[in-house]
């Protein structure tokens, strides 16, 4: 029941966190005539002079390292963000390799105390706690991009450089409505989550069957609507994470039995607790 509840609650904060991202993307866009520029950000509000300017001028430095391709200024963007965050991310994989070790002793757990939901929730923390598992830990790599992605989206337009600029077939500045840039990172898109589904049997249920149909059509539309700079970082950052999880992951089995036969069990601790409490009472009946 608990961790039900967890897989839930995760969900439900990956989608919350994709809808809200959505709905500032769509309102913090400036009107169709665009005339504002990078030094524009100076005068802004806290986001946009704090941290959106400094988004607006990381472009323009790395396109000048590529005599100012823009395109390629993004795909440095990407490497570096998805560098800077890639810690958080092995701990997001040793996470989800703990959570799928410990399966066995969590239906031990929801089998034993199937009439007590509380011992259930109770126990399910404490197995968590012993094996250093946090079934959140999957939501902090998106939850650490959507700020960045946001403020990528707000420089595009203050950045009148790169919003004339051409790239092979787009111009960064405009939606692809040939459909090639949409489609690829809807590709990019499905076939990572689709790899993430058959490394990791337990998100083959439920919630992330749901995310794997819906979350390629949504990247599609946006992609469809959304300046091409947007889409294409999407693509970039999905060829860079299927590239990871391939190194990430190619010994998984290996990795999961060596944590299998780490796991406390919860048969361990109970022999420890009532071994405890047998001392205690033979103690007790000596003084006497």
């Amino acid at each position: 029941m608990s961790l039900m509840k967890t897989r839930r609650g995760k969900w439900f904060l990956l989608i919350t966190v994709m809808v809200l991202s959505l709905a500032v993307l769509s309102g913090c866009a400036p009107s169709a005539a665009v005339t504002h520029t990078t030094e524009d950000l100076k005068n802004g509000g806290f986001w946009q002079s704090n941290v959106v300017y400094y988004f607006a001028i990381a472009l323009d430095k790395f396109a000048d390292w590529f005599n100012g391709e823009y395109g390629l200024a993004v795909l440095v963007m990407v490497i570096i963000v998805r560098t800077l965050i890639l810690p958080l991310t092995i701990k997001q994989v040793k996470s989800s390799r703990a959570m799928q070790a410990i399966q066995p002793e969590l239906q031990k757990i929801q089998k034993k105390y199937k009439d007590t939901p509380e011992k259930v929730q109770q126990e399910t923390m404490r197995l968590f706690q012993e094996n250093k598992v946090n079934p959140m830990a999957g939501c902090l790599p998106l939850i650490v991009q959507m700020p960045i992605f946001i403020a990528l989206y707000n420089s595009i337009y203050y950045n009148p450089h790169l919003r004339e600029h051409s790239f092979l077939w787009l111009e960064l500045g405009k939606p692809d409505h040939l459909f090639i840039l949409p489609v690829l990172a809807a590709l990019t898109t499905f076939i990572q989550t689709r790899m993430m589904t058959k490394m990791n049997p337990m998100q083959q249920q439920g919630p992330m069957q749901f995310m794997m149909m819906i979350y390629p059509v949504l990247i599609f539309v946006m992609s469809y609507n959304f300046p091409a700079a947007l889409p294409l970082y999407w693509v970039y950052s999905n060829i860079y994470t299927i590239v990871q999880n391939y190194f990430l992951y190619r010994n998984n089995d290996k990795h999961k039995l060596a944590i299998a036969s780490a796991v406390k069990s919860t048969d361990d601790s109970t022999a420890v607790k009532s071994k405890g409490g047998s001392k205690a009472s033979k103690g007790a009946k000596k003084s006497k």
